[in-house]
């Protein structure tokens, strides 16, 4: 078990039952608190009479709040305690946390003096752990939305208020949840952090293990992307190397006035090291590409799908040729990639579909939640409410392995492994984006990448280099989808150089 492994509440749940059954009572909560008091020891310069508002609810979220006031308080700061909710707690735990609290210096507020104050230094959120399951709403919501109009820090416990720890959706269609710099995540690390929502309202993660014994935690629910999942696959080249030695790729799609889309994924996937590249057009075929004339344009009719990989999708368009190349390249041997108006045609052609759960050369899909909710029959917002389920079943029903994008990309494989993808930003949310992913999954799957590896990769390396270009000044508004792929190049050779 690494921080990278995740846990669902369920669980989660299971792991605290087992490790309490062999400790005294209340041992979590102090740990707890213990790992809270540490984390803001760190997040503020001077601890002595900084002023420290905690929310605190009545579970053991919100006894982990109050010992970790009793802490501060022992240090020196200022602290606070408002508990909007209700002082009847629901755990024995909880119970006797609130009197030690009680018993310290920390002052206890009520909510008006909460949000009339100002000056506050952090704010810890204790209100509501993984438990809740009912939008907030009353008092509590009141104090949110205070909360999150502070420009100071907020460490939340666990998981933001309010946020589901599952799913990362924002519990309620009109829900309400803290938005939190720092989240203080304790026992094991949790998806609902990192994917949907998750990462807006968690903002950095940091777990805390409580000390409980590694042989209690089972098998994660996912994990987090990292190199280390993927890195093997990654080959350094040999001298005596030809353009043969690193596989040709076909990309399919370029209906009239979408020509645009092949090009994006195959000058991606050029830079990403494929030996040769064709660009297939659906509609009008330009005679070269002047930015990239390495590129061999031809109608995608033309193609030779006998050797290489393949990428389906990228301006593809709905026609019945379009219906056609797609049938073709999914009869073919190749390891495919299928992208945008593929997964459309999919969604709408059973025989294609059939054709698609049939193969036995390696598929990868790369849908976005509507695309995704199109291949499931589902709304959208259906895929985005369970994230890794639509994905896990993307996998199952496709025999595919599954990239489904957005914060926080779930990538799933056909024997339920889900990985959730840690790199990228808003800069991400730009057209072509899709289409320089797709055309730098291909380009790894022509270099004998295994399939799995390969989607682990290219989502790692498609965020990273949006992260650094975004550190360097570029973005997130406006960076386009073309600049992306010089960064990603860096990436890949970066990545290489020590294989």
């Amino acid at each position: 078990m690494t921080s990278r492994s995740l846990y669902h509440v369920a669980q989660i749940r299971d792991i605290e039952h087992a490790a309490q059954a062999g400790l005294a009572a209340g041992t979590l909560m102090q740990r707890a608190a213990e790992a809270i008091v540490a984390a803001v020891l760190h997040a503020l310069p001077t601890i002595k009479h900084a002023r420290i508002l905690i929310a605190a609810g009545p579970g053991n979220n919100g006894g982990d709040a109050l010992l970790a006031a009793v802490g501060l308080a022992q240090f020196g700061a200022d602290v606070f305690v408002v508990m909007p909710v209700s002082t009847d707690m629901s755990s024995a735990d909880a119970s006797a946390a609130l009197v030690r609290a009680q018993n310290s210096d920390a002052t206890f507020i009520s909510l008006q003096e909460a949000t009339a104050s100002t000056g506050w230094q952090l704010v810890i959120d204790g209100l509501f752990g993984i438990g809740l399951v009912r939008p907030v709403q009353g008092p509590a919501q009141t104090l949110i939305a205070f909360i999150n109009t502070l420009p100071c820090p907020v460490l939340a416990i666990d998981v933001a208020s309010g946020l589901d720890a599952d799913t990362g959706c924002v519990i309620g269609a009109d829900g309400i949840a803290v938005h939190a710099s720092v989240t203080v995540t304790c026992i094991a690390n949790k998806p609902g952090l990192h994917t949907a929502n998750g990462r807006d309202f968690s903002g950095a993660v940091e777990v805390a293990e409580l000390g409980i014994d590694r042989s209690l935690f089972g098998s994660p629910a996912a994990e987090l992307n990292a190199p280390v999942l993927f890195a093997q696959a990654a080959k350094k080249r040999p001298h005596a190397s030809h353009k043969g030695s690193f596989g040709d790729l076909s990309v399919i799609g370029g209906a009239s006035g979408m020509a645009g889309a092949v090009i994006l994924a195959a000058r991606m996937a050029a830079m990403a090291g494929a030996g040769r590249v064709f660009a297939g057009f659906a509609g009008p075929t330009p005679a070269y590409d002047s930015q990239s004339p390495e590129l061999m344009c031809r109608s995608a009719e033309s193609l030779d799908l006998s050797r290489g990989a393949a990428v389906a999708g990228p301006g593809l368009g709905m026609a019945r040729l379009a219906v056609d190349l797609l049938a073709k390249v999914l009869s073919s041997n190749l390891p495919l990639v299928l992208d945008a108006d593929a997964l459309n045609l999919i969604a709408i052609e059973p025989g294609l579909e059939q054709k698609l759960a049939n193969r036995r050369a390696a598929s990868l899909l790369t849908p976005h939640p509507l695309e995704a909710a199109r291949l499931l029959g589902l709304s959208s917002e259906a895929v985005q409410a369970h994230r890794l389920d639509a994905a896990k079943e993307l996998a199952r029903r496709f025999n595919a392995v599954v990239i489904l994008k957005g914060s926080g990309s779930i990538i799933a494989h056909p024997d339920g492994r889900l990985v959730i993808n840690t790199s990228g930003n808003p800069a991400l949310a730009t057209a072509g984006s899709g289409d320089v992913l797709a055309g730098l999954c291909g380009a790894l799957l022509a270099q004998h990448w295994p399939v799995w590896e390969a989607a682990l990769a290219a989502c790692w390396l498609h965020g990273t280099a949006a992260d650094v270009l975004v550190a360097a000044g570029t973005g997130p508004a406006g960076l386009t989808a073309s600049e992306l792929m010089p960064a990603i190049r860096t990436e890949i050779n970066q990545l290489t150089a020590y294989a």
